[in-house]
């Protein structure tokens, strides 16, 4: 049995057509009209595929290749066969990326999974839910009581969405996610499990234990943000969450409540943004980093993987480490521990010790 294709290319380009697309320079022009069916990586391009490489270093990979065109710099033009489109340009993955999405639009964004349109006869749908004309709701899928929801979006199988939230246009929510108390701006795209609005968590210690503290705000999401799979956003405990336009977040994150998120932001998988956190705009979080509660990053900052996070970031900074510090000085400290394990071994090794 063949293997199945998920993603089918929507059409045929050419080299030149490549060139004309992205900017880029074609060093042999009688190879315009070369064909290119599909998109590689560069160690595993074939015949009819489009590849790119990074930098000189890489150029070993297409040496040999039987792509049909390679974008690539300037100094790795000479290291591809003469029979290869070779398509030079300043960022060959940025031109790189622009072709995969002409040809591969079905990838861009996820789609009904059931190929149902419409109102599945099979979900579940509040009588006083307004759904706007394009709406899909597939089976299993549950609308609770006011809810609002514009054109074009999707909600996948099981889905579940709370009572009188706000869902915008071309919008989807994935099977098996859950939202509430949440108002969701367009384009938004929520992978499968996402849990979005439920209560945070909001403890005291009390005569008969932990009391829980009331959770009443709300999760705003700003348009054309995406949240991964199994990602949680907590509601406010009284000021809402909110997650700037554009955001990226990763699988597996954790927003606790009240933090706000600013704009063009990029969170990688396993960080936990403790509450009250607040991100500036466009910052960007290494995986698994961890952030106190009530603590400010500022614009444009940038947190290592696995950084924690005790004190406020300023804008503009790089940290690293655990705890988080600017990033020179946590080089500089493991550079001094490592000398210091060094020089041990090696006096050990002498036997001074």
């Amino acid at each position: 049995m063949k293997d199945p294709d998920f993603f089918p290319p929507a059409r045929r380009i050419t080299a030149g057509e490549v060139a004309s697309l992205t900017g880029a320079e074609l060093v042999r022009p009688e190879l315009a009209e070369v064909v290119i069916e599909g998109v590689a990586a560069a160690s595993e391009g074939g015949a009819g595929m489009l590849v790119f490489i990074e930098g000189k270093r890489n150029a070993e990979l297409v040496r040999n290749t039987t792509a049909a065109a390679v974008l690539c710099k300037r100094e790795a033009a000479g290291h591809c066969p003469d029979t290869v489109a070779v398509l030079i340009v300043d960022k060959p993955q940025v031109a790189f990326a622009e072709i995969t999405r002409l040809l591969f639009p079905q990838a861009m964004s996820p789609g009904s999974m059931t190929g149902e349109t419409g109102i599945s006869v099979r979900a579940s749908v509040a009588a006083d839910a307004v759904l706007e004309d394009g709406v899909i709701v597939e089976p299993g899928a549950v609308i609770g009581a006011g809810v609002m929801i514009g054109r074009g979006t999707t909600i996948a199988p099981n889905a579940v969405i709370g009572a009188f939230t706000r869902i915008g246009r071309d919008s989807y929510v994935g099977p098996g996610a859950s939202v509430q108390c949440a108002m969701i701006g367009d384009r938004v795209i929520l992978h499968a499990g996402v849990r979005i609005g439920q209560d945070g968590f909001g403890y005291l210690p009390g005569a008969r234990g932990l009391e829980k503290l009331p959770q009443i705000g709300r999760v705003v999401i700003q348009d054309d943000v995406e949240i991964g799979a199994n990602t949680t956003v907590d509601r406010g405990a009284l000021v809402d969450t909110v997650i700037g336009q554009g955001t990226k977040i990763d699988n597996l994150v954790q927003v606790a409540h009240n933090v706000r998120i600013g704009r063009s932001c990029v969170i990688a998988g396993n960080c936990g943004l403790s509450g009250s956190v607040t991100l500036g705009d466009f910052v960007m979080l290494g995986g698994r980093v961890g952030i106190a509660d009530h603590i400010n990053i500022g614009t444009g900052a940038q947190l290592a993987a696995s950084s924690g996070v005790m004190n406020d970031v300023p804008a503009g900074e790089r940290w690293a480490g655990s705890p988080a510090q600017p990033i020179r000085e946590a080089f500089r400290e493991l550079a001094a521990l490592r000398g210091l394990v060094d020089g041990k071994r090696k006096r050990m090794r002498d036997g001074d010790e």
